[in-house]
């Protein structure tokens, strides 16, 4: 009897458990910058964004990893940087490119045994995980039979069991949704910052990507309302965040703040309402605080931390990294304290400006032409001229737009020598895979997909053997 009574009462508790635990969604925000009123932002009103803020927590200062898509949300979704495992080079490891099998040429990259992505942990501890509109975006093989639950395709949250919480991404196209995002912003009015050039291009470029954020966000406000129908609001832990900043140039794809310092609002049960942290947090700690949200065990390869423990210890810095970006290939690394940034570029035999897919875009032209015309201010050319510095170092309460670099200030050494050797350390302790030079596999890959637009010398080798 006693032993049937202890039985009874351990599945009660497990099964108190498996209920008490709280669904977890993600709202995936693709190519969004954080100009939404609850940041600040005069341009526009976002109250279904400011709405989410206000129920939990606004993070202020919150870094993705990369300022590019496959690369964050690879690191994203593993819970540690990609340069730690070898795919933070922009999409590789993918069997096929445009809808063509690549055959064998491609870099078949894979995880190292015992690294999991986190949707495959968390259906192993018996959630229902779904990915709505399907952006995964990994540089490394992976299957949706593995990663997500049966019928998630459809329906979202609704195809699972009764008292199955979930773990879901609900992906929003944010800056790429294009014509979809009606014209409703002046373009007179909006604000162009110092580092480019104020043209009607570049006006158009920032006042549509304003466009985008008001269907993003009433395109939020229709999930929470579907939350809310379905009585999940109590249950569910929302996490709303983007992957990296909006298109243009000197944000995506690079570590300057556009391109990396993102909005992100976190809000659920046990989050208490109106909270602002201005601590530094990573893209990596997303994955460790959703795992302890479960209730399951952070594995030793996570290198990110749970930030929402009460006894979680702020970081005292964070790193982010660009490497090859489609066919264009550079290394730059990043790492922001509270006050400053430090970028150290490592190809100074190229500038930023490198042949890229923005190439074709009116507005890429008419940078080269003013670029090729001397029409470029100092300010502009820090991005835009024919060279960039080894070493950049920005006081970013000072100097929000990182235009006055202070790596060859007098006054500055200190704070320049001690972000470099955190730089130092931290690629040792992590063998940032970046130090290597991509292997032959991905650049014939890479050569493969992109053809001619493989201009950078790293490519000359694999060439030369492909035209033998």
């Amino acid at each position: 009897m006693k032993r049937i009574l202890a039985l009874l009462l351990l599945l009660s508790a497990l099964s108190a458990q498996a209920t008490d635990r709280p669904n977890i969604l993600w709202i995936y925000l693709e190519d969004v910058s954080g100009w939404f009123s609850c940041y600040g932002d005069k341009i526009i009103k976002t109250p279904n964004l400011d709405k989410l803020a206000a129920s939990g927590i606004r993070f202020d200062r919150f870094y993705t990893p990369a300022g590019v898509c496959s690369a964050t949300r690879s690191s994203i979704i593993v819970g540690a940087m990609q340069t730690t495992f070898g795919i933070h080079n922009h999409r590789s490891g993918r069997p096929d490119f445009r809808g063509k099998s690549m055959g064998k040429d491609f870099d078949d990259i894979r995880l190292p045994k015992g690294v999991q992505p986190l949707p495959v942990m968390m259906k192993k501890a018996g959630y229902f995980t779904f990915n709505q509109s399907g952006k995964d975006d990994y540089n490394f093989k992976w299957s949706h039979e593995e990663l997500y639950s049966p019928n998630s395709k459809q329906n979202l949250w609704r195809n699972r069991k009764s008292n199955q919480p979930f773990f879901g991404q609900i992906q929003l196209r944010g800056g790429k949704l294009g014509r979809r995002a009606p014209t409703m912003i002046d373009r007179a009015k909006v604000p162009v910052p110092p580092y480019y050039p104020d043209i009607p291009l570049v006006r158009e470029e920032i006042a549509h990507h304003y466009d985008c954020l008001l269907k993003t966000d009433q395109q939020v406000g229709e999930i929470l309302a579907e939350l809310e129908k379905d009585g999940l609001t109590d249950s569910t832990l929302i996490f709303c965040f983007s992957d990296h900043g909006y298109k243009l140039h000197r944000h995506k794809q690079f570590l300057y703040e556009g391109g990396i310092q993102m909005p992100m609002m976190v809000t659920g049960p046990g989050i208490k309402a109106g909270q602002v942290r201005k601590d530094l947090i990573s893209g990596i700690d997303i994955a460790p605080a959703c795992l302890a949200a479960a209730g399951m065990e952070i594995p030793k390869h996570m290198e990110g931390a749970d930030f929402l423990a009460k006894d979680y210890k702020p970081r005292k810095f964070i790193v982010a990294a660009r490497d090859r970006c489609d066919y264009t290939i550079e290394r730059i690394r990043a790492v922001v304290t509270p006050q400053y940034k430090y970028l150290r570029n490592y190809l100074t035999d190229r500038p930023f400006m490198q042949p890229s897919y923005k190439d074709p875009w009116p507005v890429s032209k008419k940078f080269r032409e003013m670029m090729a015309k001397g029409e470029m201010n100092e300010t502009q050319l820090i991005f835009f001229g024919p060279k960039k510095a080894p070493e950049e170092l920005y006081d970013l309460a000072n100097d929000p737009h990182e235009i006055h670099n202070l790596a060859n200030d007098p006054k500055h050494q200190k704070a320049l020598a001690q972000h470099r050797k955190l730089l130092a350390s931290w690629i040792k302790e992590t063998d940032d895979q970046g130090q290597q030079t991509e292997s032959n596999a991905g650049l014939l890959a890479t050569l493969k997909r992109w053809g001619d637009k493989c201009v950078n010398p790293e490519y000359d080798p694999v060439r030369a053997k492909l035209n033998k």
